[in-house]
């Protein structure tokens, strides 16, 4: 079985965000870039599947500007077999990658494809759902626990629910979100790096997978969220009440 993996550049997820002068925005421009902590877990767990004999390939999958290509090699220096790069420089928005996805998997007949359940840039956490419903595949989002029966080729699925954990048994193919606390991504190896520069990384455009790419959405605006002011310290009960019903009328 094949495995594809969906990985995002993104900025690191330590980096202070700013937004553009012009508020069009989030600076990019020499801010460090990583890949995207769930398409972390999202490998780690497709690798580990292959670990355990239950998968033959894995393949990272990435779509954007040129600059991909440099998580592309992160992904195979982690363990990943081989690398498709979708080039487009223009914004992609969660339908379209939805659409270049289900175009790969057509190629590239894939038994399983894995996703973080969102990215952190955007936190949209819809392509996995609509990449599921173009394909016509069962889904399991926001996944803690992935099970897979070789024999029968089923997916069990333990994901993360409002009232706690929800179990759930699919037929494969199918498609996966991962949460948080799937598992704890590897750190890629010295030798494994240098390994990663020889392996292959096939580019496509969307023109060539027969997908048009337009946007729904259009950005208005982007503007900082309001500077929180600072905390005092109250000096007895009656006075924090007090500032709770006068100042902050919340009670």
């Amino acid at each position: 079985m094949k495995i594809m993996v969906a990985v995002k550049r993104v900025i690191d997820y330590a980096v202070k965000i700013r937004v553009k002068p012009d508020k069009t925005g989030v600076e990019t421009q020499n801010v460090k870039m990583s890949m995207n902590p769930f398409c972390e877990i999202a490998l780690e767990e497709a690798l580990r599947i292959k670990e355990g004999g239950m998968a033959s390939e894995v393949v990272a999958v990435s779509m954007g500007p040129a600059q991909c290509v440099d998580t592309l090699r992160t992904g195979l220096a982690m363990g990943a077999d081989r690398a498709i790069h979708v080039d487009a420089t223009g914004p992609l928005y969660p339908l379209s990658v939805a659409k270049l996805f289900k175009a790969l998997v057509e190629l590239e007949k894939p038994g399983l494809l894995i996703l973080g359940k969102q990215a952190i840039d955007d936190d949209c956490n819809q392509t996995g759902q609509m990449v599921a419903g173009l394909l016509g595949w069962p889904q399991g989002t926001f996944a803690s626990k992935v099970v897979l029966d070789k024999e029968k080729q089923l997916a069990t699925v333990d994901r993360e629910v409002d009232g706690g954990l929800e179990t759930l048994c699919m037929d494969l193919p199918a498609v996966i979100t991962t949460d948080l606390r799937l598992n704890q991504p590897r750190y890629a190896t010295l030798p494994n790096i240098m390994k990663a520069k020889s392996k292959v990384i096939k580019k496509y455009t969307p023109q060539e997978l027969n997908v048009e790419i337009k946007s729904d959405l259009e950005v208005l605006q982007v503007t900082e969220p309001p500077k929180r002011k600072a905390g005092v310290i109250v000096s007895s009960v009656d006075e924090l009440i007090d500032k709770l019903k006068n100042e902050a009328h919340v009670i």
